[in-house]
């Protein structure tokens, strides 16, 4: 097959997704997440792979879903205008059902997914690292929900593999916080170097490719269905429905960072969302806020 948005090779019966559109820090486009499935489907389908890298190219790993996306009409998605509210809530609702179905999908591959977190995972790319079988990341790597800070919805992944109270410190600020925090609260196996990260990957995937496939899938599957039908499928079934109410509540202040995009541009929007939270308690080291005189 081939791809426009990210890189696919496989080697050593272990299969490499790469997501390359490091201009944009690898954010999610409609047409990026129908590629990572679509790869991710190929190496499912390919008896030669034991085991799925998920990567980023550049500076990333994901920064999240495109905040710059625009509709056919040249409206952001998520920017109520021109719609009615029965569409945009029923934009809202299609999208966050469909985006828990991609974590089911990732966990009814015969084939474990290995994040390898490169860099910044934020929003949705903090999601798909969140959902992989296991998560490796660079010192480097930054992770945080930032979208909060615009009404929008976490996900129950994080309570579920962190806690409650890990979830609520980091998803009710969107703060960012680094590599080692997110080992010490579960969401991580593994910290290394960042030069260590691609080969470290490589070499638990190769590892893992040592076992017999049908031991794979099917201790996989103990794992990944296991876990979904004790409650945690429930609860993003519920998850999908309150994150459509969230994205849909649109008000005065949602409004006030529209209106700076509108004006200003992307760069603006953020300024007026994230300055307020700088500097961030740990990750991107981000500029204390210069005060004017």
């Amino acid at each position: 097959m081939s791809y426009q948005d990210l890189l696919y090779s496989v080697d050593d019966k272990v299969a490499i997704i790469t997501l390359n559109r490091p201009e944009r820090m690898n954010a999610l486009s409609r047409d990026l997440e129908t590629e990572i499935h679509r790869a991710l489907d190929e190496a499912d389908a390919d008896r030669t792979v034991r085991a799925i890298i998920l990567t980023g190219n550049g500076a990333a790993f994901s920064a999240g879903y495109d905040q710059a996306a625009t509709a056919p009409s040249g409206v952001r998605h998520s920017d109520p205008r021109g719609k009615t509210h029965a569409e945009y809530i029923e934009h809202w609702q299609r999208q966050d059902a469909a985006r828990i179905n991609n974590w089911t999908h990732m966990w009814n591959l015969g084939k474990p997914v290995i994040a390898a977190v490169n860099g910044w995972a934020m929003g949705g790319g903090f999601w798909y690292a969140l959902a992989a079988d296991i998560t490796i990341a660079s010192e480097r790597a930054v992770f945080a929900q930032p979208e909060v800070r615009h009404i929008s919805n976490t996900t129950y992944l994080f309570t579920a593999l962190c806690g409650w109270k890990a979830a609520n410190r980091w998803a009710l600020t969107g703060d960012h916080f680094d590599a080692q925090e997110a080992l010490r609260i579960g969401m991580l196996n593994e910290v290394v170097p960042h030069d260590e990260l691609m080969p470290r990957a490589r070499a638990l995937a190769q590892r893992i490719a040592l076992v017999p496939e049908p031991s794979i899938r099917l201790n996989k599957s103990i794992a990944m269905l296991g876990m979904q039908a004790s409650g945690v499928h429930s609860a993003l079934l519920l998850e999908g429905a309150l994150s459509a109410l969230a994205h849909s509540s649109h008000n005065e202040d949602r409004e006030r960072l529209f209106e700076a995009q509108r004006k200003d541009g992307l760069k603006a929007y953020l300024d007026m969302r994230d300055g307020p939270f700088q500097p961030e308690p740990m990750g991107p080291r981000a500029k204390p806020r210069t005060k004017k005189p």
